[in-house]
């Protein structure tokens, strides 16, 4: 995923947002920050509409998160009876949030050639999530349909959204 998405501010009554285009956030930042980040929180949403939330491990792979979970995690019990989500960075002060619909993956093979095992393994050394021909838990890929970013130190200016279609 590219800059493709509509990019504009964030609906945010009385929060003194900015107008205009000066101080929006470029996708470059979001995506710098979302490769680099060593933990990701994952929100779903369980059967009986109670919310939970818990930090995941993942890589960002042109713009899309993948992240696994044992099968029989609250997360991973969650995502299956209702793929929305909202997953964030740790930070409130360089912050990025993605809303979306996760899609479990199954496919070994694809994941490996997405790159997933490979990044993972690079960015939590020594773990191979996929050793002997196996793989770890249940995959999922969020591809984001609405992004927010923005600076704390600056928020009313750099406060940014993109809506992508998906």
């Amino acid at each position: 995923m590219t800059d493709e998405g509509k990019r504009g501010r964030p609906h945010m009554r009385n929060y003194g947002i900015a107008t205009g285009e000066t101080g929006l956030m470029s996708w470059e930042w979001v995506d710098g920050q979302m490769a680099k980040s060593r933990n990701y929180w994952v929100a779903s949403t369980r059967s009986d509409g109670r919310p939970h939330a818990a930090p995941v491990w993942g890589v960002w792979i042109d713009g899309v998160l993948y992240f696994s979970s044992d099968a029989g995690s609250r997360k991973a019990r969650n995502l299956a009876a209702n793929p929305e989500v909202v997953a964030h960075l740790e930070s409130g002060d360089d912050c990025v949030i993605l809303e979306g619909q996760v899609e479990a993956m199954a496919d070994r093979e694809q994941l490996l050639a997405l790159g997933v095992g490979k990044a993972y393994t690079s960015k939590y050394p020594p773990i191979d999530p996929f050793e002997d021909g196996g793989m770890f838990g249940v995959w999922f890929s969020l591809r984001p349909r609405t992004v927010f970013a923005w600076l704390e130190k600056d928020f009313p200016n750099t406060a940014t959204r993109w809506d992508f279609e998906v």
